[in-house]
């Protein structure tokens, strides 16, 4: 049966169309703030966890306590506490048969030409090099002063094959050492299936390492390779045994720990972003509220002949209602839509890769961010339909 409380809202809603659109746009900014800042963050967190599960077969090993000293060309290189040759064979030990990686790590300056830069310097055993570096562009390292670089040093600086980097803070009466450039490496991002970002690093050899840095035979991080990632618990439960018998001297990771640390926090970043994005929709609220207060106050008499000719107060709620959910409707709607090409614009602005976009993860932020819509529109109306269905018909017939 046709529903003349209905007929008579939509009759509301066309007679102030303008002003209604205008109700409405609150809604679509709201619905489209909601959605797009949700499938952003979302597509962060499906992409980091997507790049950190590529290493899930590498195990990270680091000391229980790192205390940096003052070092060469003024670093905070030098770890007084790593791991040392002694527990490195222990690893080794326990690991089997499965690649282990001893690594030496520093952040500090460096210039290139008249451009100063800072990054992390690694020190690794040549022979690893050549197994786990990949190199885009050149070879790995031969000499003793060779080194390779990340793809973002290379692309901020423009290195090319041959470029000579010196290496450490500037110092007038400290001669800085220089390495020369002999391999670019391709982007890593955080999908490294070796568990190292070297994106901006720069590669040397160990013993290079040791002799401008100090820290000869002493680790500040061993990775663990794995040939059968089923292997994981097990090999951690050997090396913890192993290294740990008397006390805990290192701390062991695996993609598995890091994933979840990293979600935990990406997703409070999220809700912190979908909290500042609801906001809008308070905005819309405020204004839908006066809308139907103003569209309650310009059909008094109206009110009044319904109440008089015996209409349920119940019927006269509901007319008003249909008319707050007929604006919701229209905001969602064009909100949704705008949802989908605003978010995917941002998600590829910010990020740079909308492959999981449409995934139902992502995408089920829109049809959320449009009943989210409708609800606080329905919900702004709720008061000003009950004041029109409280109205006393002699007073409302009284009207002006």
């Amino acid at each position: 049966m046709k529903d003349i409380f209905f007929d008579l809202s939509v009759r509301s809603v066309r007679l102030n169309f303008l002003r209604s659109l205008l109700a409405s746009i609150g809604i679509v900014i709201g619905v489209v703030a909601i959605a797009s800042m949700g499938m952003l963050g979302t597509n962060m967190q499906l992409i980091v966890k997507n790049q950190l599960t590529a290493g899930i077969n590498t195990i990270v090993i680091t000391p229980d306590v790192v205390r940096s000293e003052p070092g060469s060309f003024g670093t905070q290189g030098t770890t007084a506490t790593g791991i040392t040759e002694s527990q490195l064979k222990d690893i080794r030990d326990a690991a089997g048969t499965n690649e282990v990686i001893p690594i030496d790590r520093t952040s500090t300056q460096f210039s290139i030409g008249s451009s100063d830069g800072r990054g992390s310097i690694m020190g690794f055993d040549q022979n690893d090099m050549k197994n786990i570096m990949n190199v885009s562009e050149g070879s790995t390292p031969r000499g003793e002063s060779d080194a390779i670089v990340g793809a973002m040093i290379a692309s901020r600086f423009d290195l090319k094959i041959g470029t000579r980097i010196k290496i450490g803070e500037p110092n007038i009466s400290v001669t800085r050492p220089v390495v020369r450039v002999v391999g670019i490496l391709p982007t890593i991002g955080m999908s490294s299936s070796n568990g190292i970002n070297t994106d901006n690093a720069i590669i040397v050899s160990d013993t290079w390492y040791s002799a401008q840095f100090g820290g000869a035979n002493v680790y500040d991080q061993v990775n663990v390779n794995l040939k059968d990632v089923s292997t994981l618990s097990a090999v951690e439960t050997a090396i913890d045994n192993k290294v740990n018998r008397n006390k805990e001297v290192i701390r062991i990771s695996d993609a598995s720990s890091r994933v979840t640390s990293v979600s935990s926090t990406l997703s409070s970043l999220t809700t912190f972003i979908l909290a500042i994005g609801s906001i809008s929709l308070l905005v819309a609220a405020t204004s839908i509220f006066n809308v139907m207060m103003m569209s309650v106050s310009e059909r008094v008499q109206e009110i009044g002949i319904l109440l008089s000719i015996g209409t349920e107060t119940g019927e006269v709620r509901r007319m008003f209602l249909y008319e707050a959910f007929i604006l919701g409707i229209i905001g969602a709607i064009i909100g949704g839509i705008m949802s989908i090409v605003i978010g995917y614009s941002v998600v590829s602005a910010m990020i740079g890769n909308t492959a999981y976009f449409f995934l139902p993860e992502s995408i089920i932020y829109v049809p959320a961010g449009m009943l989210i819509g409708i609800v606080v529109c329905v919900a702004s109306g709720v008061y000003p339909a009950w004041k029109a269905s409280n109205m006393d018909p002699i007073e409302a017939l009284r009207a002006e």
